[in-house]
């Protein structure tokens, strides 16, 4: 089939206003599939999906009534479901002995209950014929990241509460896996501004050693054809993984 057999595939991606989604949006589009994109960020989002003949819909994935409603018009839309590309998510920093309780409830709802949601209201529309769901997940959910310990508890728990579903539903012909992208976004951009001089020296030098792989976050180019072979037939015998895009960072050593 060409391009993983994408034509006409019906899928909803979240965060589709920025980064990582947006790409994907763009992308899957091309590859002739079915597409809603879901975000927060409405100008942005009609924009991008008006450029590449995607549908918008609001979504703020931590909130359980916009979610049920932003899915039931995605997949009216759709006439069904085929795939859930979960790539919306948030990744503020701070010490974590100083982590306020505020920032913690917010990256924990995004990220974590976000997943949980969007996985629920897209649960009974791929039980029609199976289908794939993708949650963007983080290597700091695996090894842990300094100066943004409320991220990577909220990644943690993507990996734990995806390979729980993978097994839960694969009687249903659905595969979950997690997606760990080291990619270089405007998220991680905002994340550079944060840090001093020094600490941006420190973290240049760091990344030389950890990624075998040219030593810096790979491009969104490196991100597509993985995720459009994922969201295909082709991956229909993976489920519950770790799917790591991430020039080797995250290799078992």
């Amino acid at each position: 089939m060409d391009d993983n057999g994408l034509t006409d595939r019906r899928v909803i991606i979240t965060g589709g206003a920025s980064g990582q989604g947006a790409a994907l949006v763009a992308a899957f589009r091309s590859a002739g599939a079915q597409v809603v994109s879901m975000d927060l960020t409405e100008h942005e989002g009609e924009r991008i999906a008006s450029e590449s003949g995607a549908r918008f819909i609001r979504c703020d994935v931590a909130a359980k009534e916009s979610v049920d409603q932003a899915f039931a018009e995605g997949v009216s839309h759709l006439n069904g479901l085929d795939v859930l590309i979960n790539a919306a998510g948030i990744a503020p920093g701070c010490p974590a002995e100083t982590t306020p309780l505020q920032l913690w409830e917010q990256t924990m709802a995004v990220n974590t209950t976000g997943t949980f949601l969007t996985n629920q209201a897209a649960f009974e529309p791929l039980t029609a014929g199976g289908g794939r769901i993708l949650n963007f997940a983080s290597a700091a959910g695996a090894k842990g990241l300094p100066g943004k310990a409320a991220y990577a508890a909220s990644k943690a728990a993507v990996l734990g509460w995806s390979r729980t579903i993978a097994v839960e539903w694969a009687r249903y012909a659905i595969t979950v896996n997690s997606i760990v992208p080291a990619i270089w976004t405007p998220m991680y951009e905002k994340t550079r501004s944060e840090m001093t001089p020094e600490q941006l020296v420190e973290h240049d030098r760091k990344l030389s050693t950890m990624i075998p792989l040219g030593g810096k976050l790979g491009q969104v180019d490196d991100l597509i054809p993985v995720i459009k072979f994922m969201a295909g037939e082709g991956s229909r015998f993976m489920t519950g993984q770790i799917i790591a895009i991430d020039g080797g960072s995250l290799m078992v050593r």
